[in-house]
């Protein structure tokens, strides 16, 4: 069984609903041979990096920038994890009130510096919260739990 964890800093009710919208897309009844848990970011431990096949990351964009909650799971684990880890394939959504692009870069810098492999495009939602960001967020679980499946990544 592959695993798939899921880490995310979620202040707020929106963000807490696009997790769950991430977990339930990692746990559809089309993929069969993996295993998806959310941990807060909070309370990720290196530990959990190591023992994943993939992740994925959630924040919201606070000033620009990524969650202080996301920032201290790297700032935790950025060195535990560095040489042991090289080519995890990972995803990664942003909760944006505005454009996410300083978020997405600042995460993009620290995924480089770890060798990490972003597989596929940060899914950034913009603005005010839609609905149609719970849908968006159910299809990105999906996509990596079902390429995880099939060893796409």
């Amino acid at each position: 069984m592959k695993r798939l964890v899921i880490i995310a800093h979620a202040p707020s009710a929106n963000i807490e609903r696009m997790v769950k919208a991430v977990l339930k897309g990692a746990k559809s009844d089309e993929v069969n041979g993996v295993e998806a848990t959310f941990i807060p970011a909070l309370e990720a431990k290196a530990e959990d990096i190591l023992n994943a096949d993939a992740l994925i990351l959630v924040t919201p964009e606070n000033l620009g920038y990524m969650s202080g909650g996301l920032k201290d799971f790297f700032d935790r684990n950025y060195y535990p994890c560095m040489d042991k880890t090289e080519a995890m394939p990972c995803a990664v959504l942003i909760r944006a009130g505005n454009d996410g692009t300083g978020t997405k870069r600042a995460i993009e810098s620290i995924l480089t510096g770890l060798r990490w492999k972003i597989v596929q495009q940060p899914l950034i939602c913009r603005g005010d919260f839609k609905e149609e960001f719970i849908g968006q967020a159910e299809e990105l679980g999906l996509f990596m739990a079902a390429s995880l499946d099939a060893g796409i990544i």
